[in-house]
């Protein structure tokens, strides 16, 4: 067939949708209230950003709504996959998604909040459920000890204590 009668569309390449924060295989999207709710609010964003799309350029306009379309399928899945776990059915003395944790790592104080994997940001002290550390706390008490092996060093953490409220 004569490149003629191909639609423009049709010879565009693809736009590469950057993928959402990995959940492994099998594992329950476990999200917080304030989790779910950023999904809710980013999906907003993403369809008011696909409502405001420039129409100057078509082939630009196509691929800016092709982008924005394959991240809110994407966030569709998060959302409908979502499970939320709600801070006050956790047990208070047992560290559980949705705690704050005050660890103390060979010696030195840290704390960090386990949340979704939608969630998680080092900066803001969030950590995913599925990271390592976050496994190796999980279900351990105040006052408890722990060793978590990071590459080849092995490292003793303690519990200094768990909070619930946000």
């Amino acid at each position: 067939m004569s490149r003629g009668f191909v639609k423009e569309e049709d010879q565009e390449e693809k736009p590469i949708i950057p993928p959402r924060a990995a959940l492994p295989a099998g594992v329950t999207n476990y999200v917080t209230e304030r989790g779910y709710q950023d999904l809710e609010e980013e999906k907003i964003e993403l369809e008011a950003e696909r409502k405001s799309v420039s129409h100057e350029n078509e082939t630009e306009r196509r691929r800016a709504v092709a982008v924005i379309d394959g991240k809110i399928a994407l966030l569709n899945e998060r959302i409908s996959s979502a499970r939320i776990i709600y801070a006050k059915d956790q047990p208070k003395d047992e560290v559980r998604f949705g705690a704050t944790v005050t660890l103390k790592i060979n010696g030195k104080s840290q704390e960090f909040k386990i949340v979704g994997v939608d969630e998680a940001d080092v900066k803001k002290k969030r950590i995913a459920f599925v990271a390592p550390i976050a496994k190796a706390i999980t279900g351990k008490k105040e006052g408890e000890q722990t060793n978590f092996k990071l590459g080849e060093e092995e490292r003793n953490i303690e519990i200094i204590s768990i909070n619930y409220d946000d």
